[in-house]
């Protein structure tokens, strides 16, 4: 299963096992357990310190397995072929059991370790998740801390029986102890916030004792990675606070439009980006959601969801924007019972049925085609009188023999009955007549909201809720500055939003030594302004 070249990379992360690995597996006569067989009798061969045993166990799910660390009670399983985006996870779990070093936070770990309860999560992945990998790899990780803490991975498109009798319709799905835990990405402190009652106090209390920082970004997205590197090399003290670190840009599959790198996946992207922010001394404050911002004549705070309240002589906003709703009968309701707004995600899971579309644009018509390989059919509706998108992708979409595009259609409601979708509604705007599909899914891909509702009343916004900036991202309020898809600027695209991001973090520094120049930590090198 393994190419030569993927063989000696795995094989060279085998080289940091230092203890003995054992894989359980659960097998039966099918294709896929012959295959699943086939791929870790490719791991054994890496590294002897791995050793495959096959079981017959009739309470587990085939195919399967569990890697295990002899004489202990770590083990972490997968129910599936763990390749597509979940390899990583894969691997991580083979170090990490393996013994490895965790590379998470000591207090962490050791709020991990003393988590008091007993805890068996299941988690219902895709293989073209792009979400997933992070949820999983966080469970695995918590389940090798504590062995209190059982994790399984399940791929949902080769359990489908499982998937049809819980009615999961969006991945990742989480279950612990048998109810829903929760669904979309998460990470470890998400977790633990969520098992740790007293760990959101804990935080606030930590968060509310940090001193002033020179420039707080609110956002993590590239706009917000951008500011933090230049405001950082400038040598003042600089915070980010962010709901999840990277933004949108996790939920993208694929980036080919970035100069100067040719091709890359949301999830890689935003890893690099953290990583170069990283390498700066900057204070990163992840899973921490920004409820309010209170200017004041010297310093500016930003109050959090946790109780929490950071302040900075300047702030620059960079919250970035989210999927815009259609905002009709059954689409709340039905969220992630049938509606969905990630293709690359869901996608799996509607193996075989009737889905739609809503969107004409480029991510409308690039979803219905990659749908179009694994649904039986898909219908896309487009409210203009045209479809939006570029020319290359409908040549494509209109070669699909499984996909109907209908325009100057307007959707009025998503239907169920009760527990998931199974159909929708739309007005033909040329006809005025109702018209009605019957389908399993509804895939919503009409745009961008920004996220600022937790600004109104404070900084200017303009009629679409974004905030309102000047040439140089200064707000309306002296010393707040924004950048990327929440402004104004038109075009929202990966690299303006780093440029913009550049630009605030520019825009700040200059406020700062011109309103106080005796208080900022440092001048720009020469360097540093050849650079900028």
């Amino acid at each position: 299963m393994l190419d030569a070249n993927l063989k000696a990379q795995l094989k060279a992360y085998l080289e940091k096992v230092t203890q003995p690995i054992e894989i359980v597996a659960s097998l039966d006569d099918g294709a896929k357990s012959r295959e699943l067989q086939e791929l870790l009798q490719e791991i054994v061969l890496l590294s002897e310190r791995i050793t495959l045993v096959e079981r017959n166990d009739h309470a587990a799910r085939k195919p399967s397995f569990a890697l295990t660390r002899p004489g202990t009670d770590i083990s972490v399983q997968f129910a599936g072929i763990p390749m597509g985006h979940e390899f990583t996870s894969l691997v991580l779990a083979l170090l990490q059991v393996g013994g490895h070093p965790i590379k998470l936070d000591d207090k962490v770990i050791e709020q991990i370790r003393n988590l008091d309860g007993d805890y068996s999560f299941e988690t219902y992945i895709s293989l073209t998740c792009q979400n997933c990998p992070e949820v999983v790899q966080a469970l695995n990780v918590m389940s090798i801390i504590n062995p209190r803490i059982r994790s399984v991975t399940v791929d949902g498109a080769l359990f489908q029986d499982e998937v049809e009798k819980r009615q999961i319709m969006a991945v990742p799905t989480v279950y612990m102890n048998g109810e829903v835990f929760g669904q979309g990405r998460t990470g470890v402190e998400e977790i633990l916030s969520k098992l740790d009652s007293g760990a959101g106090a804990r935080k606030a209390e930590e968060l509310s004792a940090k001193d002033a920082y020179d420039v707080l970004i609110v956002g993590g997205g590239p706009a917000g990675a951008a500011a933090a590197i230049y405001t950082a090399r400038k040598g003042i003290r600089t915070g980010v606070v962010a709901e999840r670190f990277g933004g949108q840009v996790l939920d993208t599959m694929s980036i080919e439009n970035f100069v100067s790198v040719q091709e890359t996946e949301g999830p890689h992207f935003a890893t690099a980006l953290e990583q170069h922010v990283k390498a700066y001394e900057v204070d990163i404050m992840n899973m921490q959601r920004a409820e309010a911002l209170v200017p004041g004549d010297k310093l500016i705070e930003v109050k959090l969801a946790n109780g929490g309240v950071l302040k900075s002589k300047t702030v620059i906003l960079s919250t970035g924007a989210r999927w815009r709703e259609i905002n009709v009968p059954g689409e709340r309701e039905y969220r992630n019972q049938g509606v969905a707004y990630c293709p690359h995600c869901d996608g799996p899971l509607f193996k075989g049925k009737r889905v739609a579309v809503v969107g004409g644009g480029n991510s409308g018509v690039e979803a219905a085609i990659d749908l179009a390989g694994v649904v039986s059919h898909v219908t896309l509706i487009e409210f203009g009188a045209e479809l939006r998108a570029d020319a290359v992708l409908q040549r494509k979409l209109h070669s699909l023999p499984n996909v109907v595009v209908i325009t100057s259609a307007q959707t009025t409601e998503i239907t169920g009955d009760g527990k998931k979708v199974n159909g929708l509604s739309y007005k033909d705007r040329n006809s005025g007549e109702l018209k009605h599909i019957e389908l399993e899914g509804v895939f919503v891909q009409i745009g961008l909201v920004p996220n600022t509702e937790w600004l109104k009343g404070t900084v200017a916004l303009s009629k679409h809720g974004e905030i309102e900036i000047d040439a140089k991202g200064q707000t309306s309020i002296p010393g707040v500055f924004a950048a990327g898809d929440v402004t104004t600027v038109p075009y929202k695209q990966i690299v303006i939003a780093v440029g913009e991001g550049a630009k605030a973090a520019l825009s700040a520094f200059d406020h700062l030594i011109r309103s106080a120049p005796d208080e900022v930590a440092a001048a720009p090198t020469k360097s540093e302004a050849v650079a900028a």
